[in-house]
Protein backbone atom coordinates (compact mmCIF):
# COMPACT_ATOMS: atom_id res chain seq x y z
CA UNK A 1 0.00 0.00 0.00
CA UNK A 2 1.42 3.35 -1.07
CA UNK A 3 1.85 6.01 1.54
CA UNK A 4 -0.59 8.69 -0.15
CA UNK A 5 -3.16 5.62 -0.33
CA UNK A 6 -2.59 5.25 3.49
CA UNK A 7 -2.66 8.91 4.16
CA UNK A 8 -6.13 9.16 2.47
CA UNK A 9 -7.76 6.19 4.17
CA UNK A 10 -6.41 7.95 7.49
CA UNK A 11 -7.90 11.33 6.56
CA UNK A 12 -11.15 10.56 5.17
CA UNK A 13 -12.38 7.97 8.02
CA UNK A 14 -14.97 8.93 9.81
CA UNK A 15 -13.74 9.33 13.19
CA UNK A 16 -10.92 11.84 11.56
CA UNK A 17 -13.48 14.01 9.87
CA UNK A 18 -15.75 14.09 12.95
CA UNK A 19 -12.93 15.20 14.78
CA UNK A 20 -11.98 17.94 12.33
CA UNK A 21 -15.49 19.22 12.63
CA UNK A 22 -15.77 19.20 16.29
CA UNK A 23 -12.98 21.44 16.66
CA UNK A 24 -14.07 23.73 14.13
CA UNK A 25 -17.53 24.02 15.52
CA UNK A 26 -16.20 24.52 18.79
CA UNK A 27 -14.02 27.25 17.55
CA UNK A 28 -17.01 28.61 16.77
CA UNK A 29 -18.98 27.96 19.89
CA UNK A 30 -16.26 29.40 21.99
CA UNK A 31 -16.15 32.81 20.11
CA UNK A 32 -20.03 32.74 20.46
CA UNK A 33 -19.66 31.78 24.39
CA UNK A 34 -16.99 34.92 24.91
CA UNK A 35 -18.88 37.20 23.43
CA UNK A 36 -21.74 36.42 25.67
CA UNK A 37 -19.80 36.88 28.25
CA UNK A 38 -18.06 40.21 27.15
CA UNK A 39 -20.79 41.81 25.52
CA UNK A 40 -23.60 40.74 27.42
CA UNK A 41 -23.12 39.74 30.97
CA UNK A 42 -19.97 42.18 31.86
CA UNK A 43 -21.89 45.15 31.01
CA UNK A 44 -24.95 44.07 33.05
CA UNK A 45 -22.47 43.39 36.11
CA UNK A 46 -20.81 46.45 35.24
CA UNK A 47 -24.37 48.21 35.74
CA UNK A 48 -25.26 46.20 39.18
CA UNK A 49 -21.86 47.30 40.41
CA UNK A 50 -22.12 50.88 39.33
CA UNK A 51 -18.57 50.89 37.27
CA UNK A 52 -16.82 49.12 34.91
CA UNK A 53 -15.30 45.66 35.99
CA UNK A 54 -12.03 45.67 35.18
CA UNK A 55 -9.45 45.30 38.06
CA UNK A 56 -6.21 45.32 35.56
CA UNK A 57 -4.73 48.40 36.98
CA UNK A 58 -4.44 46.99 40.65
CA UNK A 59 -1.30 45.82 41.95
CA UNK A 60 0.88 45.97 44.64
CA UNK A 61 4.66 47.82 44.94
CA UNK A 62 6.86 45.16 46.35
CA UNK A 63 9.83 47.25 47.98
CA UNK A 64 10.14 50.93 47.28
CA UNK A 65 7.66 52.88 45.49
CA UNK A 66 10.30 56.48 45.76
CA UNK A 67 8.04 58.39 43.63
CA UNK A 68 4.47 57.17 44.27
CA UNK A 69 3.38 55.83 41.16
CA UNK A 70 -0.21 54.98 41.13
CA UNK A 71 -0.44 53.42 37.71
CA UNK A 72 0.41 49.49 37.01
CA UNK A 73 1.89 50.57 33.52
CA UNK A 74 4.14 53.73 34.88
CA UNK A 75 5.04 51.42 37.28
CA UNK A 76 6.70 48.40 35.09
CA UNK A 77 7.66 51.29 32.96
CA UNK A 78 9.77 52.31 35.87
CA UNK A 79 11.63 49.21 36.60
CA UNK A 80 9.23 49.07 40.17
CA UNK A 81 9.50 44.93 41.30
CA UNK A 82 4.97 44.56 40.90
CA UNK A 83 2.45 42.23 42.01
CA UNK A 84 -0.26 42.41 39.64
CA UNK A 85 -2.89 40.86 40.90
CA UNK A 86 -5.98 42.44 39.07
CA UNK A 87 -5.17 41.31 35.72
CA UNK A 88 -5.47 37.61 37.38
CA UNK A 89 -9.20 38.78 39.03
CA UNK A 90 -10.26 39.67 35.88
CA UNK A 91 -9.61 36.21 34.45
CA UNK A 92 -10.70 34.53 36.99
CA UNK A 93 -14.03 36.47 37.16
CA UNK A 94 -14.52 35.93 33.37
CA UNK A 95 -13.44 32.18 33.69
CA UNK A 96 -16.44 31.62 36.27
CA UNK A 97 -18.80 33.74 33.77
CA UNK A 98 -17.88 31.58 31.14
CA UNK A 99 -18.22 28.51 33.14
CA UNK A 100 -21.79 29.35 34.21
CA UNK A 101 -22.73 30.21 30.77
CA UNK A 102 -21.59 26.87 29.16
CA UNK A 103 -23.26 25.06 32.58
CA UNK A 104 -26.55 26.80 31.88
CA UNK A 105 -26.70 25.48 28.27
CA UNK A 106 -25.12 22.20 29.36
CA UNK A 107 -27.93 22.14 31.59
CA UNK A 108 -30.97 23.20 29.32
CA UNK A 109 -29.78 20.42 26.67
CA UNK A 110 -30.19 18.06 29.11
CA UNK A 111 -33.57 18.93 30.38
CA UNK A 112 -34.71 19.05 26.17
CA UNK A 113 -32.62 15.67 26.31
CA UNK A 114 -34.98 14.36 29.30
CA UNK A 115 -38.13 15.63 28.11
CA UNK A 116 -37.44 14.02 24.58
CA UNK A 117 -36.68 10.46 26.28
CA UNK A 118 -39.54 10.89 28.61
CA UNK A 119 -42.08 11.48 26.12
CA UNK A 120 -44.03 8.11 25.91
CA UNK A 121 -43.76 6.39 22.71
CA UNK A 122 -46.90 4.58 21.05
CA UNK A 123 -46.39 0.32 21.53
CA UNK A 124 -44.86 -1.04 18.10
CA UNK A 125 -47.65 -2.96 16.46
CA UNK A 126 -47.47 -6.66 17.12
CA UNK A 127 -46.22 -8.28 13.89
CA UNK A 128 -48.59 -11.11 12.29
CA UNK A 129 -46.62 -14.40 12.60
CA UNK A 130 -45.90 -13.62 16.37
CA UNK A 131 -50.62 -12.89 16.42
CA UNK A 132 -50.60 -16.28 14.41
CA UNK A 133 -48.39 -18.12 16.66
CA UNK A 134 -50.61 -16.66 19.62
CA UNK A 135 -53.91 -18.18 18.39
CA UNK A 136 -51.86 -21.34 17.73
CA UNK A 137 -50.92 -21.65 21.44
CA UNK A 138 -54.34 -20.42 22.53
CA UNK A 139 -56.00 -23.25 20.24
CA UNK A 140 -53.27 -25.83 21.93
CA UNK A 141 -54.38 -24.91 25.65
CA UNK A 142 -57.94 -25.45 24.91
CA UNK A 143 -57.81 -28.59 23.48
CA UNK A 144 -58.21 -31.63 25.40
Amino acid sequence: MSIISEFKEFALKGNVMDLAIGVIIGGAFGKIIDSMVKDIMMPIISFILGGEVDFKDMFIVLGNNPNNIQSLKAAQEAGLNVLAYGNFITIAINFLLLAMVVFMMVKGMNSMRRKKEAEPEAPAATPEDIELLREIRDQLKNRP
